[in-house]
C-alpha cells in the first residue's frame, strides 16, 4: 500500500488515503517519489476547472523519483534510475501535432495530475514518453519545480528569438519569474525585473537582474524605453491587466511572452502592435526532451528555484502557502 493526498471531489481538501501500488502495464513506469511540487496549475483538479477530470484524482506534475518497475515494452529507463515527469503526461504520436514531433500540442495529450494520478503520492505510474532523465547534480526537492516552473519560462526564453545582449523584461518576480531572471543571466542577456515594491529588489539583482523596475512607483514603459526598449518581456504574473500595461514597453520587433496563465482577456491595440513590428505570443510548458533540456541547463549553469518544503501530509498547508501568494517561491511535498 502507498500513502496518496487526493482530491474526492471538485472544491474538497486534500485528503490522505491509503492506496494500493498500481503496476506498471505496457509502456509505463512505476516511480516511487521523492519529491512533488506545488504548482498554481494543481487547482484545475483541486477546484474542477478542467471538464473531463475523473476523481477521486491525486493532484501533481512535478515529480522527480526513481524507476521502481517497468512495464512491457519500456527500454529506455532502468530501475533504480532517477528520473521526472512533468505537465505533459504523454501523447499519442498518431495526431497531426505529434506526426509533426509537436508532442506538447498533442490533440490527445495527457496532463499528469489531471488525467491520471499524480505525484502527491508515494508512488506514480507514467507513461515512458512522459519521463526526462534527471541529472546527478541536482537534488531531487530542487528539481522537481524545474519540471514546471522551470521549463516553461527555459523554453518561452529559448524559444523567443533572443541573442546575448538582448534586453529581456521579466514581469512578475514569483515561482516563474526567479527562474526566469536566472536564465536571462545565464542566455547572457541584459535582465530587467519588474515588480510591484521593493522587497525583491535586492534578490533579483542577486539572481541575475541588471535592472529593477518598481511598477507601484514607477512608470514601467517609460522606463524600459529609457533602456531602448525590450526585445522580450516574459510575463509571468496571471494579472491581465498587468500584461496589457506593459506592451508599450517594447522595442522594435520586440515580442512579449506570456507563460502566466489567466483567464481574462490581454488589451493590446492594432496600432500598438503595427509600430515597430511588435507581437504578443504565449507559450506552453513542454515535452519530456525540454524537460531534459531545462535539467541539464539548469545543472550546469547552477540555477536552483527557492522553495519550501512539507511533508507528504500537510499538502492542504503548503497548497495553501503556494495559493495565496504566500511562498518564496516554490513549495514542494517530499515523501520521507
Amino acid at each position: 500500500m502507498m500513502r496518496a493526498m487526493q482530491v474526492s471531489e471538485p472544491g474538497s481538501d486534500f485528503e490522505l488515503v491509503e492506496k494500493a501500488i498500481p503496476t506498471p502495464g505496457p509502456n509505463q513506469a512505476l516511480i516511487k517519489v521523492q519529491a512533488c511540487g506545488i504548482c498554481h496549475s494543481d487547482q484545475f483538479t483541486k477546484e474542477g476547472a478542467m471538464p473531463g477530470i475523473e476523481y477521486p484524482r491525486v493532484p501533481g506534475h512535478e515529480v522527480i523519483g526513481t524507476v521502481e518497475e517497468l512495464g512491457d515494452d519500456v527500454s529506455l529507463w532502468k530501475k533504480g534510475q532517477r528520473v521526472g515527469v512533468g505537465w505533459h503526461g504523454g501523447h499519442c504520436f498518431e495526431c497531426e501535432p505529434c506526426r509533426r514531433g509537436d508532442f506538447i500540442n498533442c490533440d490527445n495529450g495527457q496532463v499528469t495530475g489531471i488525467h491520471f494520478d499524480g505525484g502527491y503520492a508515494e508512488y506514480l505510474l507514467a507513461p515512458s514518453e512522459a519521463i526526462a532523465g534527471v541529472p546527478d547534480d541536482l537534488s531531487s526537492e530542487e528539481a522537481a519545480p524545474l519540471l514546471c516552473a522551470g521549463i516553461t519560462t527555459f523554453n518561452a526564453l529559448r524559444n523567443s528569438n533572443l541573442r546575448p545582449g538582448d534586453m529581456v523584461a521579466v514581469q512578475g518576480i514569483g515561482g516563474l519569474g526567479h527562474l526566469a531572471l536566472q536564465y536571462a543571466n545565464k542566455f547572457g542577456c541584459e535582465v530587467v525585473a519588474i515588480s510591484r515594491g521593493t522587497d525583491k529588489k535586492e534578490l533579483a539583482k542577486e539572481l541575475g537582474a541588471h535592472h529593477f523596475i518598481d511598477a507601484k512607483a514607477q512608470d514601467t514603459v517609460e522606463e524600459l524605453q529609457k533602456l531602448g526598449g525590450a526585445k522580450v518581456i516574459l510575463c509571468t504574473a496571471p494579472n491581465s491587466d498587468a500584461m496589457s500595461s506593459v506592451v508599450d514597453g517594447l522595442g522594435r520587433d520586440g515580442k512579449m511572452m506570456v507563460v502566466g496563465a489567466s483567464m481574462d482577456p490581454i488589451e493590446v491595440s492594432p496600432m500598438q502592435l503595427i509600430m515597430g513590428r511588435k507581437s504578443v505570443e504565449g507559450w506552453p510548458s513542454g515535452d519530456a526532451t525540454g524537460s531534459e533540456d531545462t535539467l541539464n541547463f539548469s545543472a550546469l549553469q547552477d540555477i536552483t528555484p527557492k522553495i519550501e518544503t512539507y511533508p507528504l501530509e500537510k499538502a492542504n498547508e503548503a497548497y495553501d502557502r503556494m495559493i495565496n501568494n504566500e511562498a518564496r517561491f516554490r513549495v514542494v511535498l517530499t515523501m520521507d
